[in-house]
Protein backbone atom coordinates (compact mmCIF):
# COMPACT_ATOMS: atom_id res chain seq x y z
CA UNK A 1 0.00 0.00 0.00
CA UNK A 2 2.91 2.33 0.71
CA UNK A 3 6.38 2.36 -1.07
CA UNK A 4 8.98 4.73 -0.79
CA UNK A 5 11.96 4.53 -3.82
CA UNK A 6 15.26 6.59 -3.14
CA UNK A 7 13.13 8.90 -0.69
CA UNK A 8 15.35 11.32 0.86
CA UNK A 9 14.13 15.20 2.44
CA UNK A 10 16.81 17.62 2.98
CA UNK A 11 16.26 20.77 5.33
CA UNK A 12 18.69 23.06 3.53
CA UNK A 13 21.65 21.38 4.94
CA UNK A 14 20.40 19.10 6.82
CA UNK A 15 19.30 15.60 6.08
CA UNK A 16 15.87 14.75 7.19
CA UNK A 17 15.42 11.37 5.44
CA UNK A 18 18.33 9.47 3.55
CA UNK A 19 17.50 7.39 0.42
CA UNK A 20 15.16 4.58 2.30
CA UNK A 21 13.64 2.61 -0.28
CA UNK A 22 11.16 -0.11 1.83
CA UNK A 23 7.26 -1.29 1.08
CA UNK A 24 4.65 -1.75 3.58
CA UNK A 25 1.76 -3.69 3.34
CA UNK A 26 -1.46 -4.72 5.67
CA UNK A 27 -0.76 -5.99 9.07
CA UNK A 28 1.39 -3.87 11.71
CA UNK A 29 4.62 -2.22 10.98
CA UNK A 30 6.38 -0.34 13.46
CA UNK A 31 9.20 2.69 12.55
CA UNK A 32 12.01 2.70 15.23
CA UNK A 33 14.52 4.60 16.37
CA UNK A 34 15.65 7.44 18.94
CA UNK A 35 14.80 10.84 18.49
CA UNK A 36 16.39 12.45 15.75
CA UNK A 37 16.46 9.31 13.73
CA UNK A 38 14.11 10.90 10.88
CA UNK A 39 10.74 9.02 11.83
CA UNK A 40 8.63 12.44 11.26
CA UNK A 41 10.22 13.48 8.07
CA UNK A 42 9.13 9.89 6.69
CA UNK A 43 5.70 10.21 7.99
CA UNK A 44 5.11 13.42 6.67
CA UNK A 45 6.56 11.86 3.28
CA UNK A 46 3.85 9.44 3.69
CA UNK A 47 1.02 11.50 5.05
CA UNK A 48 2.08 14.24 1.91
CA UNK A 49 2.48 16.58 4.18
CA UNK A 50 5.66 16.90 2.29
CA UNK A 51 7.06 16.06 -1.05
CA UNK A 52 10.55 14.36 -0.98
CA UNK A 53 13.63 16.40 -2.27
CA UNK A 54 14.37 12.98 -4.56
CA UNK A 55 13.33 9.82 -4.86
CA UNK A 56 9.51 8.75 -4.83
CA UNK A 57 6.78 8.14 -2.18
CA UNK A 58 3.56 6.51 -2.90
CA UNK A 59 0.35 5.07 -1.20
CA UNK A 60 -2.21 3.20 -3.65
CA UNK A 61 0.09 3.87 -6.13
CA UNK A 62 -0.53 7.55 -6.05
CA UNK A 63 1.72 10.78 -4.98
CA UNK A 64 0.32 11.55 -1.90
CA UNK A 65 0.82 15.05 -1.81
CA UNK A 66 -2.14 17.10 -1.73
CA UNK A 67 -3.81 14.43 -2.86
CA UNK A 68 -7.73 13.97 -1.78
CA UNK A 69 -7.83 10.36 -3.48
CA UNK A 70 -5.20 9.43 -0.64
CA UNK A 71 -6.74 11.17 2.23
CA UNK A 72 -10.27 9.94 1.96
CA UNK A 73 -8.20 6.26 2.17
CA UNK A 74 -5.85 7.35 5.00
CA UNK A 75 -6.23 7.95 8.62
CA UNK A 76 -3.42 10.41 10.52
CA UNK A 77 -2.83 10.59 14.32
CA UNK A 78 -0.23 13.12 14.46
CA UNK A 79 2.41 13.45 17.60
CA UNK A 80 1.37 17.04 18.24
CA UNK A 81 -0.70 18.04 21.25
CA UNK A 82 -2.52 21.20 19.87
CA UNK A 83 -6.31 21.17 20.16
CA UNK A 84 -9.24 23.16 20.35
CA UNK A 85 -10.03 23.49 23.47
CA UNK A 86 -13.86 24.81 23.64
CA UNK A 87 -14.79 22.25 21.79
CA UNK A 88 -15.90 18.50 22.91
CA UNK A 89 -14.30 15.21 21.75
CA UNK A 90 -17.09 14.27 20.15
CA UNK A 91 -17.87 18.10 18.52
CA UNK A 92 -13.93 17.12 17.37
CA UNK A 93 -14.51 14.02 15.72
CA UNK A 94 -17.98 14.81 14.31
CA UNK A 95 -16.16 17.45 12.42
CA UNK A 96 -13.34 15.38 11.42
CA UNK A 97 -16.33 12.73 10.37
CA UNK A 98 -17.88 15.53 8.01
CA UNK A 99 -14.65 16.25 7.06
CA UNK A 100 -14.16 13.00 5.19
CA UNK A 101 -17.58 13.03 3.93
CA UNK A 102 -19.74 11.03 5.85
CA UNK A 103 -23.10 11.90 6.16
CA UNK A 104 -26.53 11.02 8.14
CA UNK A 105 -26.92 7.57 9.81
CA UNK A 106 -23.46 7.08 8.01
CA UNK A 107 -21.73 10.20 10.14
CA UNK A 108 -23.70 9.59 13.57
CA UNK A 109 -22.87 5.84 13.58
CA UNK A 110 -19.50 6.31 13.09
CA UNK A 111 -18.73 8.92 15.39
CA UNK A 112 -20.02 6.82 18.34
CA UNK A 113 -17.88 3.33 17.20
CA UNK A 114 -14.82 5.62 17.10
CA UNK A 115 -15.35 7.03 20.60
CA UNK A 116 -16.39 3.67 21.77
CA UNK A 117 -12.99 1.71 20.10
CA UNK A 118 -10.74 4.23 21.84
CA UNK A 119 -12.74 4.16 25.21
CA UNK A 120 -13.78 8.12 25.09
CA UNK A 121 -17.45 7.48 25.03
CA UNK A 122 -17.94 8.45 28.71
CA UNK A 123 -15.90 11.59 27.81
CA UNK A 124 -16.79 12.60 24.56
CA UNK A 125 -19.19 15.26 25.38
CA UNK A 126 -16.23 17.48 27.72
CA UNK A 127 -14.23 20.19 26.40
CA UNK A 128 -10.82 19.15 25.12
CA UNK A 129 -9.40 21.76 27.27
CA UNK A 130 -9.93 20.00 30.64
CA UNK A 131 -8.64 16.34 28.68
CA UNK A 132 -5.46 14.99 30.06
CA UNK A 133 -2.75 13.87 27.62
CA UNK A 134 -4.43 10.33 27.90
CA UNK A 135 -7.13 11.25 26.96
CA UNK A 136 -5.83 13.75 24.06
CA UNK A 137 -4.35 11.20 22.48
CA UNK A 138 -7.21 8.85 22.39
CA UNK A 139 -9.25 11.15 21.03
CA UNK A 140 -6.74 12.24 18.21
CA UNK A 141 -6.80 8.23 17.48
CA UNK A 142 -10.82 8.18 17.06
CA UNK A 143 -10.54 11.08 14.41
CA UNK A 144 -8.27 8.89 12.61
CA UNK A 145 -10.24 5.92 12.24
CA UNK A 146 -13.89 7.63 12.20
CA UNK A 147 -13.44 7.31 8.60
CA UNK A 148 -12.71 3.52 8.53
CA UNK A 149 -9.34 4.22 6.54
CA UNK A 150 -7.70 1.56 4.59
CA UNK A 151 -4.38 2.93 6.17
CA UNK A 152 -3.34 4.12 9.17
CA UNK A 153 -0.65 6.28 10.45
CA UNK A 154 0.16 7.08 13.76
CA UNK A 155 3.06 9.32 14.99
CA UNK A 156 4.02 8.01 18.99
CA UNK A 157 0.51 6.95 19.34
CA UNK A 158 1.21 6.21 23.50
CA UNK A 159 2.56 9.23 24.36
CA UNK A 160 0.79 9.73 27.54
CA UNK A 161 -1.20 6.94 27.83
CA UNK A 162 -0.99 5.06 30.93
CA UNK A 163 -0.03 0.86 31.10
CA UNK A 164 -3.71 -0.02 30.99
CA UNK A 165 -4.71 2.35 27.82
CA UNK A 166 -1.34 1.57 25.78
CA UNK A 167 -2.46 -1.97 26.17
CA UNK A 168 -6.15 -1.30 24.99
CA UNK A 169 -4.63 1.06 22.39
CA UNK A 170 -2.56 -1.79 21.12
CA UNK A 171 -5.57 -4.36 20.78
CA UNK A 172 -7.43 -1.85 19.07
CA UNK A 173 -4.91 -1.71 16.44
CA UNK A 174 -4.26 -5.35 16.57
CA UNK A 175 -7.98 -5.77 15.43
CA UNK A 176 -7.87 -3.02 12.63
CA UNK A 177 -4.80 -5.13 11.29
CA UNK A 178 -6.36 -8.17 11.53
CA UNK A 179 -9.39 -6.64 9.19
CA UNK A 180 -6.34 -6.29 6.76
CA UNK A 181 -5.34 -2.42 7.26
CA UNK A 182 -2.11 -0.90 6.98
CA UNK A 183 -1.62 0.20 10.13
CA UNK A 184 1.90 2.32 10.18
CA UNK A 185 3.19 3.52 13.95
CA UNK A 186 6.39 5.17 15.40
CA UNK A 187 7.98 4.53 18.50
CA UNK A 188 11.02 5.55 20.46
CA UNK A 189 10.52 3.61 22.96
CA UNK A 190 11.23 0.23 21.55
CA UNK A 191 9.29 -2.44 24.05
CA UNK A 192 6.31 -0.19 23.47
CA UNK A 193 5.50 -2.22 20.25
CA UNK A 194 7.40 -5.79 20.76
CA UNK A 195 4.14 -7.32 22.23
CA UNK A 196 2.25 -6.00 18.68
CA UNK A 197 4.20 -6.57 15.37
CA UNK A 198 7.54 -8.33 14.63
CA UNK A 199 7.44 -6.38 11.52
CA UNK A 200 9.47 -3.16 12.18
CA UNK A 201 11.71 -0.70 10.11
CA UNK A 202 14.75 1.14 12.13
CA UNK A 203 15.59 4.12 10.85
CA UNK A 204 18.60 5.65 12.49
CA UNK A 205 20.31 9.40 11.31
CA UNK A 206 17.71 9.51 8.51
CA UNK A 207 18.54 5.98 7.14
CA UNK A 208 17.23 3.00 7.26
CA UNK A 209 19.04 0.41 8.83
CA UNK A 210 17.20 -2.45 8.42
CA UNK A 211 13.39 -4.29 7.56
CA UNK A 212 11.93 -6.82 8.01
CA UNK A 213 10.82 -9.66 10.61
CA UNK A 214 13.03 -8.82 14.24
CA UNK A 215 14.09 -12.49 14.58
CA UNK A 216 15.00 -12.64 10.61
CA UNK A 217 17.06 -9.14 10.77
CA UNK A 218 19.18 -10.43 14.28
CA UNK A 219 19.53 -13.52 12.74
CA UNK A 220 21.67 -11.68 9.82
CA UNK A 221 23.75 -9.75 12.16
CA UNK A 222 26.38 -12.59 12.16
CA UNK A 223 29.39 -10.94 13.14
CA UNK A 224 27.96 -10.41 16.89
CA UNK A 225 27.10 -14.24 18.67
CA UNK A 226 23.51 -14.94 19.87
CA UNK A 227 22.87 -14.82 23.39
CA UNK A 228 20.85 -17.21 25.97
CA UNK A 229 20.44 -16.87 29.39
CA UNK A 230 19.58 -20.21 31.13
CA UNK A 231 19.18 -20.99 34.85
CA UNK A 232 19.02 -24.66 36.33
CA UNK A 233 20.14 -26.64 39.56
CA UNK A 234 22.92 -28.37 38.03
CA UNK A 235 24.22 -25.21 36.49
CA UNK A 236 28.12 -26.41 36.47
CA UNK A 237 27.18 -30.14 34.65
CA UNK A 238 25.02 -28.25 32.57
CA UNK A 239 27.86 -26.01 31.33
CA UNK A 240 30.15 -29.02 30.61
CA UNK A 241 27.41 -30.27 28.40
CA UNK A 242 26.83 -27.35 26.95
CA UNK A 243 30.49 -26.62 25.89
CA UNK A 244 30.42 -30.17 24.15
CA UNK A 245 26.98 -29.18 21.90
CA UNK A 246 28.74 -27.39 18.14
CA UNK A 247 26.22 -24.81 18.27
CA UNK A 248 28.00 -23.33 21.59
CA UNK A 249 31.00 -21.09 20.72
CA UNK A 250 31.02 -20.04 25.18
CA UNK A 251 29.45 -20.13 28.08
CA UNK A 252 29.81 -18.23 30.95
CA UNK A 253 28.64 -18.37 35.02
CA UNK A 254 26.63 -14.94 35.78
CA UNK A 255 28.50 -13.27 38.56
CA UNK A 256 24.86 -11.95 40.14
CA UNK A 257 23.24 -14.85 40.27
CA UNK A 258 24.85 -18.49 40.56
CA UNK A 259 22.79 -20.94 38.98
CA UNK A 260 22.58 -19.04 35.93
CA UNK A 261 24.54 -19.40 32.34
CA UNK A 262 24.77 -17.13 29.74
CA UNK A 263 25.73 -18.70 26.55
CA UNK A 264 26.92 -18.01 22.99
CA UNK A 265 26.00 -19.42 19.64
CA UNK A 266 26.65 -18.53 15.93
CA UNK A 267 23.94 -20.93 14.79
CA UNK A 268 20.95 -20.31 16.91
CA UNK A 269 18.43 -22.12 15.12
CA UNK A 270 20.55 -25.51 15.64
CA UNK A 271 21.18 -24.40 19.17
CA UNK A 272 17.20 -24.68 19.84
CA UNK A 273 17.22 -27.50 18.16
CA UNK A 274 20.12 -29.38 20.10
CA UNK A 275 19.20 -28.02 23.36
CA UNK A 276 15.80 -29.61 24.81
CA UNK A 277 17.56 -33.11 23.27
CA UNK A 278 20.43 -32.95 25.76
CA UNK A 279 18.21 -31.49 28.62
CA UNK A 280 15.90 -34.61 28.39
CA UNK A 281 18.71 -36.94 27.96
CA UNK A 282 20.99 -35.89 31.03
CA UNK A 283 17.54 -35.33 33.38
CA UNK A 284 18.33 -31.00 33.96
CA UNK A 285 15.38 -29.26 35.49
CA UNK A 286 15.51 -25.46 33.76
CA UNK A 287 13.66 -22.59 36.05
CA UNK A 288 14.31 -20.17 33.08
CA UNK A 289 15.27 -20.02 29.31
CA UNK A 290 15.26 -16.74 27.36
CA UNK A 291 17.52 -14.78 24.83
CA UNK A 292 18.08 -11.36 25.62
CA UNK A 293 18.85 -10.84 21.92
CA UNK A 294 16.17 -11.39 20.87
CA UNK A 295 14.23 -8.14 21.61
CA UNK A 296 13.75 -5.07 19.56
CA UNK A 297 16.07 -3.51 22.01
CA UNK A 298 19.29 -5.86 21.64
CA UNK A 299 19.46 -5.83 17.76
CA UNK A 300 18.29 -2.19 17.64
CA UNK A 301 22.23 -1.86 19.46
CA UNK A 302 24.06 -4.03 17.64
CA UNK A 303 22.82 -2.53 13.92
CA UNK A 304 23.80 0.91 15.53
CA UNK A 305 27.27 -0.73 16.65
CA UNK A 306 27.89 -2.34 13.23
Amino acid sequence: MITLERASRWYGQVIGLNDVTCSIGPGITALLGPNGAGKSSMLKLITGQLRPTTGKVTMFGLDPFANPNVYNRMGYCPEIESAYDEVTGRQFVSLMATLAGLRGETHKRSVTNALQLVDMESAANRKMGGYSKGMRQRIKVAQAIVHDPQVLILDEPFNGLDPVSRRDMGLVLSNLANQGKCVLLSSHILHEVEQMTSTVLMLYKGRLLASGNVREIRGLIDRFPHKISVESDRVRELAEHLISLESVIGVKLDSTNRSRLEIETSTPDRFYSDFPAMVLEHKFQITRFYSPDNNLESVFHYLIQG
